[in-house]
Formats: C-alpha cells, sequence, structure tokens
C-alpha cells in the first residue's frame, strides 16, 4: 500500500515535508515517533502517532519507536501550560519495557524483516553527551533567533503566559532535533512523524541534520484530535483513557468508544482501527440508514478494543454492557471481575452493609428496607415481589422472607438489587 496515500484518505495528514512522499516511493525508509516516557502506560491520546508507526510498516517501510528517557527527565514545551515532573533513570527504564509491551500489540519487533520495528531510548546516547560537548557540536548549528521563531516557544514567552520558560525546557527543541540526527547517523532514519504540535521540534531535526551533515530529512505531522464538541479528546471525567487494564478497564475502554458521537466514530474509526477504505465507507453509508443502530461505534469500539486488549477481553464488555441495558442473566453478572462489575455499576445508588449480616442469613425484606434503604417501606416492597418486580443478582425474587447468606455475594461481596426494570442498588457487604 503507499503510505501518503493510506494516511491521506484517514484523514491523518496535518503537513508534511516537500519531497516526503518522493523518498517513500524512492525505497524502504525509516522513520520514527518520539514517546515521553512518564507513566508506565501509554492512554488514547499516544494511539494516534502509534497507528502512523502501523500503517508505516504495514506499507513496508521500518518505523523506530522512540521513548525519551533523556527528553522525559526535562520536559516539551509543546502544548503544555507547565513543567512537568521529572523522573529518574529506574522510573523511566520500567516505564519503557511496560511501554515497549503495548506497543508489540500494534507493531512487530519479533521478526527477521527488515522493516522490523525497533525501540530506542534516547538516555542511551545523551547520558555520557557532556554539556560542553553538546554545546558545542549541537549547539553552535541552531540560532536562538531560530529556536525563539517556534510557535510552542513562543506561546510559553507571551504576555499571557505567567509561567515563563526554563533554559531546560527552551533546549529541548535542540535535544529533540538531536535525536533525530542520531537515529539518522546510526539507523539511516530520514523521515520523524508526530502530533501537528511537534512540527516546530521535528523540523528543527531535519534543520540540524542539513546544517550538520548535509543530509536529507522529512517530517510528517497529523492533526491534533478533537471532538466534534471541541472538548479534549481522550479525556473523560475520570481523566485519561489508559491502554493499561490497571488503570482503564477493558469494559470502560470499550464503553469510550462505543459512546463517542456520530460524527467523531466517522472520523475515529478511519484513525484508530486498520479496516480498509471501501469496508469503511460501506459501514458509514449502513450507519447512515439506522444511527440509532450506532453500527458505526460498535465497530469502532470492537476493533480497538481487541487491537489493546483482547477477543476475550471484547467479548466480556459486550456481555458487562447488556447488564445494565439488556436482558443479561445472573451467570454473566457471576463471571464479572471485581474491577469490571463495580465500573458497570458506577453512578449506581450503593449501600455500605455489615458482612456478619450474611454470616447467619438476613431475610432479603430486612435486608432491603432497615439495612440499606432501597425500599422506603416493607409494605411497598411485598407489593413490588408479589408483582415480580424484584430481583437480586438478576435472579426474579420469588419470596421477600427469602435468606440471603455469603453464598448470595458476588465476589464474596457485592449484593444487585434491582426494582423494575431500570432501578438498580449496589449492596457492599464490608
Amino acid at each position: 500500500m503507499n503510505f501518503i496515500e493510506e494516511l491521506t484518505w484517514r484523514g491523518m495528514i496535518h503537513s508534511m515535508m516537500p519531497g516526503t512522499e518522493e523518498q517513500l516511493e524512492k525505497e524502504m525508509t525509516v522513520a520514527y515517533v518520539g514517546i515521553d516516557p512518564t507513566a508506565d502506560s501509554l492512554h488514547i491520546g499516544h494511539l494516534v502517532s502509534v497507528m502512523m508507526l502501523r500503517h508505516f510498516q504495514r506499507a513496508g517501510h521500518k518505523p523506530i519507536a522512540l521513548v525519551g528517557g533523556a527528553t522525559g527527565m526535562i520536559g516539551d514545551p509543546s502544548g503544555k501550560s507547565a513543567e512537568r515532573n521529572l523522573l529518574d533513570e529506574k522510573a523511566l527504564r520500567y516505564n519503557q519495557e511496560c511501554i515497549k509491551k503495548q506497543l508489540a500489540k500494534f507493531l512487530d519487533f519479533e521478526s527477521d524483516a527488515p522493516n522490523a520495528a525497533e525501540l530506542v531510548n534516547n538516555y542511551d546516547w545523551m547520558k555520557e553527551f557532556s554539556f560542553l560537548d553538546f554545546i558545542r557540536d549541537v549547539g553552535k548549528h541552531i540560532t536562538v533567533n531560530y529556536m525563539m521563531a517556534k510557535d510552542s516557544v513562543k506561546k510559553r514567552l507571551s504576555a499571557e503566559s505567567s509561567v515563563g520558560m526554563s533554559f531546560t525546557e527552551f533546549s529541548y527543541q535542540l535535544l529533540q532535533g538531536y535525536d533525530f540526527l542520531w537515529l539518522n547517523q546510526h539507523k539511516n532514519c530520514k523521515l520523524q512523524m508526530g502530533g501537528s504540535d511537534q512540527w516546530g521540534n521535528i523540523t528543527t531535526g531535519t534543520e540540524l541534520i542539513r546544517r550538520k551533515t548535509e543530509g536529507e530529512a522529512f517530517a510528517l505531522v497529523c492533526p491534533l484530535i478533537t471532538k466534534a464538541d471541541g472538548g479534549k479528546f481522550g479525556k473523560t471525567e475520570s481523566g485519561n483513557v489508559w491502554l493499561d487494564r490497571k488503570y482503564t478497564s477493558p469494559y470502560k475502554f470499550y464503553q469510550f468508544w462505543l459512546n463517542v458521537s456520530d460524527a467523531d466514530a466517522e472520523k475515529y474509526i478511519k484513525i484508530f482501527t486498520s479496516i480498509n477504505k471501501e469496508e469503511i465507507e460501506a459501514l458509514v453509508a449502513e450507519h447512515a440508514l439506522a444511527p440509532h443502530q450506532r453500527i458505526l461505534q460498535k465497530k469502532l469500539a470492537e476493533e480497538v478494543t481487541i487491537m489493546v486488549h483482547s477477543r476475550d477481553d471484547y467479548n466480556a464488555a459486550v456481555e458487562a454492557s447488556g447488564i445494565l441495558f439488556g436482558n443479561a442473566t445472573s451467570d454473566t453478572l457471576k463471571k464479572l471481575d471485581e474491577d469490571t462489575l463495580l465500573s458497570v455499576f458506577e453512578g449506581v445508588p450503593q449501600f455500605k452493609v455489615s458482612k456478619s449480616l450474611f454470616k447467619n442469613g438476613v431475610k432479603a425484606i430486612d435486608l432491603l428496607t432497615e439495612s440499606a434503604a432501597v425500599f422506603p417501606s416493607k409494605g411497598e416492597m411485598r407489593k413490588l415481589v408479589q408483582s415480580g418486580g424484584v430481583s437480586l443478582n438478576k435472579e426474579k425474587l420469588e419470596n421477600q422472607d427469602q435468606l440471603l447468606d455469603i453464598s448470595s455475594l458476588l465476589n464474596g461481596k457485592y449484593l444487585l438489587a434491582q426494582k423494575g426494570k431500570k432501578n438498580y442498588f449496589l449492596l457492599i457487604a464490608e
């Protein structure tokens, strides 16, 4: 496949240096994307540049993922209003290993193909580089005027910014430029890719390569992803949507994609999946005939959840989604792990009750009126039980005096009460 054509129809090109397309047509090309290792997981904001590398490899070229161990110790001013926390080497190395495991789901690192992906860490070539050597060998090639003209610098130095910029952050673009130079000299890397906010840093690299080696280097950046309503992509009320299940459960991850708007689903399915053009066009047409069926959202959520997690996680997320909105059984409920259970019932009224109640057995009617105010009175509960409108753990309650014991609890701790079809209550036994 043609990489530029592929990215163009997917809406993934914002700016590209002249000559980039010709370089890619001429030979197998090496390109890199820089990833900030200040956390031990990527979040979905990273996925755009990771997908660029994935398409690049599919097009027969060689991708390099650069983990910024050295630059991560400094902090990139692009798009930031304040300096970031700096990490030590041990934390950065740990984060690097975690990130590589995640990247391996998108890129082929293991094969012996000439375009197998590589992971590098700029700390490896920066750690022995003395400050004097750096300003002599690198700093003299780029003028302060050139660096000051970059948008990321201008914004931080503008009157509106009360934060200012330290020399450390000002030097960031030189360090990123040197990364490109090092990869150009040692890995024959001729292209750097990233988000459009990185254009200034990337072109500093191409300029450094031109001035120091007179070699050719190119830049390609994708647009920053936004939501149709102008909101920030990849953020929820509880923060970033992470790829690591310990920060964002597969169920919540799946729900994020399932709940995007129609306009966003049409855009995101091109950016965040490898589905081909014809299939996406068919899905868009099918969705337009019955938008309420959310065909695009379901396909998007399926593809991304399987790619980041697994098919089993996707199937479990679909099943879990049916608990609140479908006719799920008690068996489905019992299969949920604790994190997913809590994710599904986040926002549902919760009551904490003593676990000791269940040791000797407690009557359902006493539990749901006296220990937890699911019902305002025993009379009201009796009426609803008689009409078949009360369920516990998705099983209809036939008798309000039914004894509930430890075996009635999900994960040894939870009881789900349901009034009618839509009113859920989660009891937590502690």
